[in-house]
C-alpha cells in the first residue's frame, strides 16, 4: 500500500495499574495500514484494546513504543496539524445541551475560524443531508436518540475532515435506527471520499460497514482480518462471519487472514 493514511508499525501501549502493581499492556506490537478511502471496522470484545488504538490515532495518547503515523504525521506530537483533519463520532452524541442542532453542527467550523455565514450554510447543508431539515433550531432534549446521533454525524462531516473516527456510535440505538444510520454513514463516507475507522463489538455491524474487518484479541493485536467487497458472495460472507465467531470465542489464537 503506497502512502497509507494511517500506519501503525509495532505499536505498543502500556499503562501503570491503578493499584501500582506493575504495568498493563493494552496494545502489543500492533501493525496495520489503512489506505485513502477505506472504511475499516475494528471488532473485538470489551477490553481488547480497540479504544486505546482509537485514542492513539486521534492523538489523545502517545504509544509507549513503535511508530504511529496519520497522514504522515505523529498524531500526538503534532496535534495542532490535525485541526480540521479528523472528525470523531462517539458512542454518546456529546452534543452541547445549550446549543441548538445548528449551533452544535457549526461548532467545529467556529473553532476553525470559518466565516460565520459560510459556517451556517455548511451546517444547514449537512443537517439537510442527514434528514434534519426543520430541526435546525431544536435543542438536544427535543430530539430522539437517532436524531441526536445524526446531528453528531453532521458535526463530524461539516469540517470536511480527511479521516472519520467512530467509537461504537450506534450501540445505544435500537437496531432499526442503527441499521439506517449505518447505511447513511457508509454512503456519506463513500460520496465524500473519506477514510474511516469504525470501532464496534458487533459482528454484523462490522461486516455491514467495513471494506475490511480487523478482529482484535487482548492486548490489542490482529487475530483475524478479512476484506469485503461488492464481489464478496453470500457464501464467503457467511464463512467470514463464522470465522470471526470462532476467533472471538478463542482467548488466544494465531493471526489468520481471509483475503475475501
Amino acid at each position: 500500500m503506497s502512502d497509507p493514511v494511517i500506519r501503525f508499525k509495532e505499536v505498543s501501549k502500556t499503562f501503570r495499574r491503578p493499584d501500582g502493581r506493575g504495568d498493563f499492556v493494552a496494545v502489543d506490537k500492533l501493525s496495520f495500514e489503512i489506505g485513502k478511502g477505506e472504511i475499516v471496522a475494528v471488532l473485538g470484545k470489551t477490553g481488547c484494546g480497540k479504544s486505546t488504538m482509537f485514542n492513539i490515532v486521534a492523538g489523545l495518547i502517545e504509544p509507549s513504543s513503535g511508530d504511529a503515523k496519520v497522514i504522515g504525521h505523529d498524531p500526538f506530537r503534532e496535534f495542532e496539524f490535525f485541526r480540521g483533519k479528523i472528525g470523531i463520532v462517539f458512542q454518546n452524541d456529546r452534543l452541547m445541551p445549550w446549543r441548538s442542532a445548528l449551533d452544535n453542527v457549526r461548532l467545529g467550523l467556529q473553532i476553525l475560524d470559518t466565516d460565520p455565514k459560510l459556517a451556517e450554510d455548511v451546517a444547514r447543508g449537512w443537517l439537510a443531508r442527514l434528514g434534519l431539515s426543520g430541526h435546525e433550531n431544536d435543542y438536544p432534549h427535543a430530539l430522539s436518540g437517532g436524531m441526536r446521533q445524526r446531528v453528531s454525524i453532521a458535526r463530524a462531516f461539516a469540517v470536511d475532515p480527511e479521516i472519520l473516527l467512530c467509537d461504537e456510535p450506534f450501540s445505544a440505538l435500537d437496531e432499526m435506527t442503527a441499521r439506517d444510520l449505518r447505511a447513511e454513514f457508509v454512503r456519506l463516507v463513500r460520496q465524500n471520499n473519506k477514510t474511516a475507522v469504525f470501532i464496534t463489538h458487533q459482528i454484523n455491524e462490522a461486516m455491514e460497514i467495513g471494506d475490511r474487518v480487523l478482529v482484535f484479541h487482548r492486548p490489542a493485536r490482529i487475530a483475524y482480518e478479512t476484506r469485503l467487497t461488492s464481489h464478496t458472495t453470500d457464501v464467503d460472507r457467511r464463512k467470514a462471519h463464522d470465522d470471526i465467531m470462532r476467533v472471538l470465542a478463542l482467548e488466544q489464537a494465531p493471526a489468520v487472514s481471509n483475503p475475501g
